[in-house]
C-alpha cells in the first residue's frame, strides 16, 4: 500500500497551493483551507516532525514564531493548539500550531471541552 505524502511537506515544498502569510528558514505560516475563525493561522516548521514531542528544538522554534506572530497584535485574545496523536484530534502527523483568534461569544467551543459540570471536575481532581 502506498503512502500518501505528507500534506505539510508538500506545501514547505511549494508543491500544493496555500497561502503564505509568512516564511522564514525553518518555519512557514499558512492561511488553513478551513479556517474555524477569521485570522486562524497555521504555524509549521519547515522539517517533517510529526509532533511537538518528536523534536524539542524544532518544536520550540515553530513555538517561537507563533508567539512572534502572535506579538503583531497583543490585544487580539488568542488560544495556540497543537496536538499529538489521533486521540487528541491530531489529524495532520506533521507538527503545526493553529493560532485562532479569539472573540467573546464566537461560539468556538475548544475541543477538549467535555460537557461535564465544574462539581463534577472539581470532585475528580
Amino acid at each position: 500500500m502506498a503512502v500518501s505524502p505528507c500534506p505539510f511537506c508538500e506545501i514547505v515544498a511549494r508543491r500544493a497551493p496555500v497561502t503564505v502569510l509568512f516564511r522564514w528558514p525553518d518555519t512557514i505560516a499558512i492561511r488553513p483551507l478551513n479556517p474555524v475563525v477569521d485570522g486562524h493561522v497555521l504555524v509549521i516548521p519547515t522539517a517533517h516532525v510529526s509532533d511537538f514531542s518528536e523534536d524539542p528544538t524544532v518544536a520550540a522554534t515553530t513555538m517561537q514564531r507563533a508567539a512572534h506572530l502572535a506579538g503583531v497584535h497583543p490585544e487580539v485574545p488568542m488560544n495556540v493548539i497543537t496536538s499529538r496523536g489521533r486521540e487528541a484530534t491530531q489529524s495532520v502527523f506533521h507538527l503545526h500550531l493553529h493560532l485562532v483568534p479569539r472573540a467573546e461569544n464566537d461560539g468556538l467551543a475548544l475541543p477538549w471541552y467535555s460537557g461535564k459540570s465544574a462539581r463534577r471536575r472539581e470532585g475528580a481532581a
